[in-house]
């Protein structure tokens, strides 16, 4: 893969690609974390996915390990697999091609059709993770606040999402300090979700993303 797409692009955007073969030296670092199906990753420029492309691959293999004797227990692992891959990306065309890439991963080990509710539950959890934004102003495209959705599996086909404001999440640091006031994260308002949805299922996940794109959601 080449490392940058123009030397327009480098000198107005700094755009440069990591080379596949460090980011899988970088990856090999934290590779127990790589091989978590929860453990979530967040890329602050994440281009058309270097790196959230082969974390993906690395989780899938885990779920593939873990449940591939289960069809049911695999596709929801996998979903919850892509749901915490997380990247924030100034340049569309790099988000659109992201979010296609990660697409393709997950849609290729399940062999899945785009008709298909899984599919079209990983479009927009997609939608929700893979932000067109500023990862230094912390603002999307439109000038909004980046909020990412904390997403889990409860098991029995049910997931769990919470909003969260990215600017609120990055103070973490700060107040986890040990013996500072506000140590115990969970019982400071900062870190309180700014929406928690109720339990859903893959087709209730689905019939979200289609409220949201017909305008129906506040």
């Amino acid at each position: 893969m080449n490392i940058i797409k123009s030397k327009q692009r480098v000198a107005d955007h700094g755009e440069v690609f990591t080379p596949t073969w460090l980011v899988d030296a970088m990856l090999d670092l934290v590779k127990g974390e790589t091989e978590r199906i929860d453990s979530r990753f967040l890329e602050p420029a994440c281009g058309s996915g270097n790196f959230l492309v082969p974390v993906l691959q690395r989780k899938v293999a885990a779920v593939e390990m873990k449940f591939g004797r289960s069809e049911y227990e695999r596709r929801h692992y996998a979903l919850l697999a892509l749901m915490c891959c997380y990247g924030i990306e100034l340049l569309e065309d790099n988000i659109t091609e992201c979010r296609a890439n990660m697409l393709e991963v997950l849609s290729g080990y399940l062999r899945l059709e785009e008709s298909d509710d899984l599919y079209r539950a990983a479009f927009y959890v997609l939608s929700q993770n893979l932000v067109h934004g500023d990862a230094l102003t912390m603002r999307t495209s439109d000038d909004k606040a980046i909020t990412f959705a904390e997403w889990g599996y409860l098991g029995k086909g049910k997931f769990q999402r919470r909003d969260f404001r990215l600017d609120a999440l990055t103070q973490s640091a700060a107040f986890s300090e040990e013996g500072t006031l506000f140590a115990d994260l969970e019982r400071h308002e900062i870190f309180v979700p700014i929406k928690t949805y109720p339990q859903m299922t893959v087709a209730e996940l689905v019939g979200i993303a289609a409220a949201s794109d017909s305008g129906e959601m506040a």
